[in-house]
């Protein structure tokens, strides 16, 4: 079962050196969310092959328009291709009277249902199912109130030795129950505990998506063991001040969050335009944490059911 992270830009503030600014299609086997629409977002759904038709979900970040100033377009579009399924858009406040007065001026109704949730995360907060995946929002710390996402697959059952079905005469009635954690009595009256029946489950699969943020310890206890790490690294360490000031995080510092919080992988975004090159990144934060990318615009990155990114 796919589960995977499309990075569809991976600029800070303004497109630059071929990069466009932040996006993330997520997706999984008949789900699949979207995660920033920073400009031109929706031109690289195209260029990824990727369309709107399943996605029911839209996570923003923060309102700061390298975030956000590609979803007009990308609503509009929706309307024009015909949708009609709902859509859930969740951000800190003030994103839907932005959005809504663009529409208003347009004078163009839209044909489906637009949810606007708002939350800002003070700590790890459940937020909603989504087919197989469940959602979780997190803080972060920037010049504006800013949400991390946290997308965990569901527990699933364990799965159930198939010659155990025969060898015990197992009724299929019974199986889900022992899926589910029951032992087995059978007709003689002999109990078969569940640990002979069963075989556990893969481990739930993970990913978290710290945007703009400065450093700050605790944001490691909020990801602690996911599997595919995604943090923005606007700058090297010889700017750690400047990332300070202007609400961001270094590549070391984003190395450093990845190895606290034991993730399985590490991809770096958000990168500065002041840097055409982004492989001092990449180099830096493995000093830290060696399995660490700087992700390139339209670059996917997937885990496979045993968890830890590949």
């Amino acid at each position: 079962m796919k589960f995977e992270a499309t990075i569809l830009g991976t600029s800070g503030a303004v497109p630059a050196h071929g990069r466009f600014c932040s996006g993330v299609f997520f997706s999984v086997d008949g789900t699949d969310v979207l995660i920033d629409c920073g400009e031109g977002t929706q031109m690289q759904l195209q260029k990824a092959g990727f369309g709107m038709g399943k996605c029911t979900t839209i996570l923003i970040s923060h309102l700061h328009g390298d975030h956000y100033f590609g979803l007009p377009g990308l609503l509009s579009s929706l309307a024009l291709n015909g949708r009609t399924q709902r859509l859930v858009i969740v951000s800190p406040l003030h994103l839907r009277p932005r959005i809504n007065a663009l529409f208003e001026l347009d004078r163009y109704p839209m044909p489906y249902e637009v949810i606007f949730q708002t939350l800002e995360a003070t700590e790890l907060t459940p937020l909603f199912t989504v087919g197989d995946l469940e959602i979780s929002a997190f803080p972060l710390q920037h010049r504006t109130p800013t949400n991390g996402y946290l997308i965990r697959e569901k527990n699933r059952p364990a799965n159930i030795r198939k010659e155990k079905i025969t060898e015990f005469n197992i009724p299929w009635p019974a199986i889900g129950g022992i899926k589910a954690g029951d032992d087995f009595v059978s007709a003689v009256g002999q109990t078969i505990p569940n640990a002979e029946l069963t075989v556990a489950a893969p481990p739930p699969r993970s990913f978290a998506y710290c945007s703009d943020t400065v450093y700050f310890p605790e944001l490691a206890e909020y990801v602690s063991g996911v599997d595919l790490l995604y943090h923005e690294a606007t700058f090297l360490a010889d700017m750690e001040a400047d990332a300070l000031k202007k609400g961001h995080s270094t590549a070391s510092q984003a190395a450093m969050t990845a190895r606290d919080a034991d993730a399985g992988q590490l991809i770096m975004g958000h990168f500065s335009s002041r840097y055409p090159g982004v492989r001092e990144h990449e180099e830096e934060a493995r000093l830290i944490f060696p399995n660490s990318y700087a992700a390139r615009d339209l670059a996917s990155y997937a885990v496979p059911f045993q968890g830890r990114a590949q």
